[in-house]
């Protein structure tokens, strides 16, 4: 860019949108968030009714020392803003034709010795296996997960070079070929093998560079913020507000607005927008961040000849499953289920191949997951009542419908969620279940298209298969616009709300000229008068960095070269 930016605006408000805000305020800009919806959150949204409380989208806190980075990146940190419970169990397994549960402890001693319960001898190779993994995680997160990849030449170390082989062979075996030679019971490689979903693929089609996934659910644990997802979306908002950040709800981006005067390239000028009285708007800036879905970025607010990704590009994409969701509110109490519970079916490879293959269709019964926050959190429901979300991997395919309420979506939906309800109550024990229900809310694929505009359907993004891993899942900046950046799911680093947040820091990445792959220096000395000062309202859009010096800089880096 020709000078420093001054103004920025960020299209969507979920926790990457509102993330990102707050970040590029703390470092001087005024900025300005348009979200489509009447609330923000995105996929982190809530739905409120009859004294239940649901999360509508992640429900998984994983990886909890980048949500700390994060907001220490702005003065606190995730204990002062969130009040974390660990889970024990960690989740529970039902597995089809299997009277016993599986019950994932919260330490990492005690899944090895749960997992030689299951096989013995496996209790020695899972330890090998968290090993493994808690090298490569932290190799990930030291020279890949951090990067823009705008230049090469950091991750040219000799840790990375002295890896370089055995990196190569977990990027080219898949997580199920890695598992299944370590581990022969069907339900260690089940358990091993789902973490592919969560980066919304499949563990026959995901590098097993990814077993990394198993050092955060087996060694680390998992942790659940009391208020559920939806409080941390409050919490990064008033950050943002902090920050001096002005967010917009009811305004959706028709456009981005740019203009050629002067430069190499087009730049940025602002984007067009409607209100929520559908009054047609226009806002100036001269750094626009879009964390809406990036397909929907390109083709959708830009003209064919400044799309980067255009439509044939998204044509050779894979994108991660679709989903049915269900909010349910139950009479009565459900111990049979934890707070995060699993059902994986015996033909596990066929259930994927029905959601990933070329010939897709719904499997049935499903491979599923049930949230219970109601066990944990006594917000989450009415006394005497369970909440449950449950979540089933389905294809990424609009026309399986949209859902509703009481019923009220399309007969397919509706019909896939009788069912999934029906599997349910079978196996986890459940016999009366259908009749206790009393709040019952269906989500489809296309309900993802219409309200988060998702490529295809798809609730998570695009799936984390080889060729869209790491720099082969594109750049977060436009080679064809100047100042026109991408932050959230559907760039980099990828799926999942920690991913979000490091996009998010990777914004500002680009804005200061950085190329280093490691997280940014937090601000210090960091002390609790800084989060207090953090959580007071802002005078102004925000706080000057002398750390800014972005002037003359093409955002888009080493790729044009």
């Amino acid at each position: 860019m020709s000078t420093s930016p001054r103004t920025a605006v960020v299209i969507g408000g979920g926790i990457t949108g509102l993330a990102t805000a707050a970040l590029l305020a703390r470092e001087g800009l005024s900025v300005t968030v348009l979200e489509k919806q009447p609330e923000t959150g995105g996929r982190a949204g809530s739905w409120e009714t009859g004294g239940f409380r649901f999360d509508t989208g992640p429900s998984w806190y994983l990886m909890p020392e980048v949500f700390d980075h994060f907001f220490r990146m702005l003065g606190t940190s995730a204990a002062a803003q969130l009040d974390l419970v660990r889970l024990d169990p960690g989740y529970r397994v039902l597995f089809e034709d299997e009277p016993e549960p599986v019950d994932i402890a919260a330490t990492r001693e005690a899944n090895i010795a749960l997992f030689e319960s299951l096989e013995p001898g496996a209790g020695p190779r899972l330890a090998e296996y968290l090993e493994s993994a808690e090298e490569v995680y932290a190799m990930a997160k030291k020279r890949f997960l951090y990067s823009t990849f705008a230049s090469f030449a950091p991750l040219l170390r000799a840790d990375v070079l002295r890896r370089g082989p055995r990196l190569a062979r977990l990027l080219l075996e898949p997580l199920s070929t890695f598992v299944a030679k370590r581990f022969t019971d069907p339900r260690i490689r089940q358990i091993l093998g789902y973490p592919a979903v969560f980066l919304g693929s499949s563990p026959f089609t995901t590098p097993s560079m990814y077993h990394l996934m198993s050092r955060l659910d087996l060694a680390d644990g998992v942790l659940y913020p009391m208020g559920g997802f939806s409080r941390m979306v409050s919490v990064i908002g008033d950050l943002a507000r902090a920050e001096g950040v002005r967010i917009l709800t009811g305004a959706e981006v028709t456009g981005i607005r740019t203009t050629a005067a002067g430069r190499r390239k087009p730049g940025v000028a602002g984007v067009r927008y409607r209100d929520a009285g559908g009054a047609e708007a226009s806002l100036d800036a001269d750094l626009v961040v879009s964390a809406a879905d990036l397909h929907h970025t390109e083709t959708a607010l830009l003209p064919a000849e400044l799309q980067t990704y255009p439509e044939r590009y998204w044509q050779r994409r894979v994108p991660g499953p679709g989903g049915l969701l269900l909010h349910l509110g139950v009479q009565g109490k459900l111990p049979q289920l934890e707070h995060h519970t699993l059902l994986f079916t015996r033909d596990w490879e066929a259930n994927f191949g029905k959601i990933f293959g070329k010939e897709t269709s719904v499997p049935d019964p499903a491979s599923l997951y049930v949230c219970r926050p109601s066990a944990t959190d006594p917000d989450a429901a009415p006394d005497g009542h369970e909440n449950l979300f449950v979540l089933v991997p389905v294809p990424s395919d609009p026309s399986l419908g949209a859902g509703g309420i009481d019923g009220a979506g399309d007969p397919r939906i509706e019909k896939m969620a009788d069912a999934v309800i029906a599997q349910l109550s079978a196996w986890a024990g459940i016999p009366d279940l259908a009749e206790r229900i009393i709040i019952r809310r269906t989500v489809g694929p296309q309900d993802f298209v219409t309200d988060l505009n998702s490529w295809r359907g798809t609730m998570l993004g695009p799936a984390h298969i080889l060729k869209q891993s790491a720099f082969f899942r594109g750049t977060n900046a436009s080679r064809k616009v100047d100042g026109l950046l991408y932050a959230g799911g559907s760039t980099l680093p990828g799926i999942g709300l920690p991913m979000c947040l490091i996009s998010a820091e990777l914004v500002l990445k680009r804005l200061r000229g950085e190329t280093g792959t490691e997280a940014l220096p937090e601000p210090a000395p960091w002390s609790a008068a800084a989060a207090a000062a953090a959580a007071a309202p802002a005078a102004g859009p925000g706080h000057a960095s002398p750390g800014l010096e972005t002037s003359g800089l093409d955002l888009s880096g080493a790729e044009d070269a």
